[in-house]
């Protein structure tokens, strides 16, 4: 399975495992991918920092990236209040009268509440960025996107290398003569932010369109080695994971909130809606009662990043304190499908290895 992304990063496997937990994160890369920390849920750089000390300690000295969401189209500075001033109160009385419709409790008044997740915000990615910098990182990928040309530039200073998603080759173009090393091709079947083409078609696309100019990982639907063999047959460098990694054993994020891990454990490869209701981008996430009733009739339309957040913040943290499964409201992929157990990092990292290998043996003997 080694390529040559493997060489670049001193990997043994050229899989790249996106995540929100350091846990995972730390594990994946012990287990010989690149684990990379989504820090979008840092409000406080602070906390960011914390967690980044943590990966130091707990990573036996393999390589790790942070993952920022950095937009360039919408409102860049203000508080959280300033922002909330721009959401219609039509929107607000929406959720509230869908949340009592659908039987959710108000949090308790002793529960930690929070206006949103201050992550989307242009300037608190910035200070996300600074913070990882401080850090033995390797890798730091942009979600949405190229990060803006200063800051390509200060993370090569650092020489530290830059990815950034794309769902079209016209992206994957631009991103590449903006100075970004890393494509990742994510294709329609993803979870969170994610086009319209399928990965089959999307990453040859994007391999004929960069891929002798940077390298490309293949992301979108990936759960088992005979898609990583499809990926790198079809040109990838590698593969960019991240639905998979929400049911493991070292997930404590999940492990948390049963209602939203029972979801998933149970929720076949249909169970998905591409919706823009998570944040006001196009996402995929676990389709339940709450992502049905904003296409019933009457639902107002999602507001734009990170307006949406702002909006959904305090009505998701109530839906994950139900307990009920039918009201969870989780960005995950297709490949949900085959979520369906509580395992180690490690041995899906081993089983993804097996996989592989068989898969190029059959290769092998169909070629004999």
């Amino acid at each position: 399975m080694r390529t040559k992304i493997c060489e670049e990063f001193g990997i043994e496997y050229p899989i790249f495992g996106f995540t929100p937990s350091p846990e995972v994160a730390a594990a994946i890369s012990r287990a010989g991918g690149m684990g990379v920390v989504g820090a979008v849920r840092y409000n406080d750089p602070a906390d960011l920092a914390d967690a980044l000390d943590w990966m130091d300690e707990n990573t036996d000295g393999k390589p790790y990236g942070v993952d920022v969401v950095m937009p360039m189209k919408i409102p860049t500075e203000g508080t959280p209040t300033d922002l909330g001033e721009l959401i219609p109160q039509a929107h607000r009385d929406w959720v509230d009268a869908t949340l009592l419709k659908l039987g959710v409790p108000p949090l308790p008044d002793s529960s930690d509440k929070y206006s949103g997740v201050l992550g989307w915000l242009h300037s608190v990615a910035r200070s996300h960025v600074d913070v990882a910098l401080e850090h033995p990182i390797k890798l730091i990928a942009n979600a949405l996107g190229s990060p803006p040309d200063d800051v390509i530039d200060r993370v090569h200073k650092h020489e530290v290398k830059v990815a950034a998603l794309a769902g079209k080759a016209v992206h994957a173009e631009r991103h590449v003569l903006r100075g970004v090393d890393i494509v990742v091709a994510q294709g329609h079947e993803a979870g969170g932010h994610t086009g319209e083409i399928a990965s089959m078609v999307l990453w040859p696309e994007i391999v004929e369109a960069v891929g002798d100019k940077a390298y490309v990982l293949g992301a979108g639907g990936i759960g088992s080695g005979r898609q990583i063999a499809a990926a790198l047959a079809l040109g990838c460098d590698g593969v960019w994971m991240g639905s998979i990694w929400l049911t493991t054993k070292e997930n404590q994020l999940m492990q948390q909130v049963g209602a939203t891990t029972q979801a998933l454990l149970r929720a076949t490869s249909a169970d998905t809606v591409r919706s823009r209701v998570y944040t006001g981008k196009p996402a995929r996430l676990l389709k339940t009662k709450w992502t049905m009733a904003w296409e019933e009739e009457g639902a107002p339309e999602p507001l734009p990043m990170p307006l949406q957040n702002l909006l959904v913040a305090q009505a998701h943290q109530r839906l994950a304190q139900t307990a009920d499964p039918d009201l969870v409201s989780m960005p995950v992929g297709q490949i949900v499908g085959r979520m369906n157990e509580i395992r180690p990092v490690r041995d899906i990292i081993e089983e993804l290895v097996r996989d592989y290998e068989k898969a190029a043996d059959r290769i092998d003997e169909a070629r004999s």
